[in-house]
């Protein structure tokens, strides 16, 4: 791109594996050697450890190597103390004033220079070491609208009423911006423009984007492409309501954004089921692993193309996929929940679409059986390094899946025409098996196999000739690189097989 020679061009954004963390949640931890807690400066502080000597905080996550870090809100929000950040806790979904980095995260709040000056420094550092950052941007409602600056500049002008004239509070999280007016609008695209063009930000990630009109959000896609053609942009596209008469950014709406992604909450549902063994959410399932944009069983194609899906199964306001597992099947031993864990983290990364993976999925984090702990204490929201360290291999095998599916071709496709050819879904006994086929663009394998065992009983399926396993989740069971000439698929686990070109013809 032109702002920087050490970022690859993003073709498509299938390219992008996107991992969501927090400035203070990622380098809080007392067990970690990382100097500045909980700031901006300690987010990019190298050559730091776990107790048990691996790396930590900017380190880890060269290691794992994601294209694109997702940052939770880092401009100025409520709720925080800036002068006493330990004595509260908020994600900053309580927007105050959207040109401003957020104080709490500074080293030195009192100097009014040193947070921009350390914004600036975190995206440099990402950018010379081939990462970029999404900023999670939080445009559709403000803390609250009386005290609000808007509201005392020009009163009853940026919020929207409802029809009967009260405020409207469709996000539940605070009063209404009224995009659709043209000051707000304004406001909104300038606010955009402004951390692209100083803070060389790489792409937004907008929550309750459905509350926001389709013209301002295609207003902020033209700029940000224009100035860089591999921005990305995506949101929560779930349809709030609201009484407003022009199209917003629902996920409904998608073929009016096609420079957004939208947050596929039919993927996450349907992995999250199938999962845990419900047989139901098969077919939703197989929908969410072809893109959600092919018609299957019974359901309707969700998007144009497979670039406008975020594939999921947990977020920073989810319950965590391991609580999910334990919820679900709290009689399975330890081990075979991690199995499951290690299991959704191939198919988030082996499925058509934008995978999306949040801060300690990898190493299966608990929040206690916790879903929204926005203002809950650090000991829910941090990213344990002792966690990290007892399961390094679990990280291990993330980062391994990572660069997999980094240079893996047919995994970036998003075209239905491509991808409907290359995929057949077969069933043997209870394992389903994936078949992809695909010439030169799976190469050097001429045909690659999924098989997924989503049960309590281990399933032998003779494969021939021999294949290669590429991936496999259930510990130390398989191996990459081992030959098999038939597969024992052990219990709530995923593998994948290939054979070569060359072994093909032979």
């Amino acid at each position: 791109d032109s702002h920087d020679e050490n970022l690859p061009h993003i073709e498509s954004y299938t390219d992008c594996i996107i991992y969501e963390t927090s400035i203070r949640d990622f380098t809080i931890d007392a067990h970690s050697t990382i100097r500045h807690k909980g700031t901006y400066t300690g987010f990019i502080e190298e050559g730091r450890k776990t107790e048990g000597g691996h790396p930590a905080g900017f380190d880890y996550l060269k290691f794992l190597s994601p294209t694109h870090v997702q940052l939770l809100p880092i401009y100025d929000f409520k709720t925080v103390d800036e002068l006493a950040p330990e004595k509260s806790y908020n994600w900053g979904y309580d927007p105050v004033q959207y040109f401003v980095p957020e104080g709490s995260y500074s080293v030195n709040v009192l100097d009014p220079f040193e947070r921009i000056k350390e914004v600036q420094r975190l995206v440099a550092k990402f950018h010379e070491n081939g990462m970029r950052i999404v900023q999670d941007v939080v445009y559709n409602h403000v803390y609250e609208y009386l005290t609000s600056p808007f509201e005392k500049v020009v009163p009853n002008y940026y919020f929207r009423k409802k029809r009967d004239g009260r405020m409207a509070a469709t996000s539940g999280c605070g009063d209404d911006l009224a995009s659709e007016k043209v000051m707000v609008s304004k406001l909104i695209y300038d606010a955009c423009r402004w951390w692209i063009d100083f803070y060389k930000i790489d792409g937004f990630r907008f929550d309750l984007m459905g509350i926001i009109d389709c013209n301002t959000l295609n207003k902020i896609a033209n700029y940000a492409k224009a100035k860089n053609p591999s921005f990305i942009l995506y949101g929560e596209g779930w349809n709030m309501g609201g009484d407003v008469n022009v199209p917003l950014g629902r996920m409904d709406n998608h073929s009016l954004l096609p420079g957004y992604a939208f947050f596929n909450d039919r993927f996450r549902e349907g992995v999250k089921r199938y999962l845990v063994g419900d047989g139901y959410a098969t077919d939703d399932f197989k929908f969410g692993w072809l893109g959600s944009i092919i018609d299957y069983g019974g359901c309707r194609a969700m998007f144009e193309n497979a670039t406008q899906t975020i594939n999921y199964v947990e977020c920073h306001d989810n319950m965590t996929f391991y609580d999910h597992v334990d919820k679900c099947l709290n009689h399975l031993q330890t081990e075979e929940k991690l199995w499951i864990c290690r299991t959704a983290l191939a198919c988030v990364l082996g499925s058509f679409g934008i995978p999306f993976i949040h801060m300690g999925q990898e190493t299966a984090q608990s929040k206690f059986g916790k879903d929204n702990t926005y203002n809950l204490p650090d000991s829910f929201n941090k990213f344990s390094y002792l966690l990290l360290d007892e399961r390094w291999e679990l990280a291990a095998y993330c980062a391994s899946l990572i660069a997999t599916r980094k240079r893996t071709r047919f995994t970036h496709f998003y075209d239905k025409r491509n991808i409907m050819p290359m995929v057949e879904f077969r069933h043997e006994g209870a394992v389903l098996s994936i078949c992809i086929k695909g010439g030169a663009e799976i190469a050097p394998w001429a045909e690659l196999d999924v098989y997924i065992n989503n049960t309590s009983d281990s399933y032998f399926c003779p494969v021939s000739p021999d294949r290669t396993i590429i991936v496999g989740s259930a510990g130390d069971i398989h191996k990459a690189g081992v030959l098999a000439s038939s597969v024992s698929v052990p219990k709530r686990s995923i593998i994948v097989a290939g054979y070569k070109m060359e072994e093909k013809k032979a």
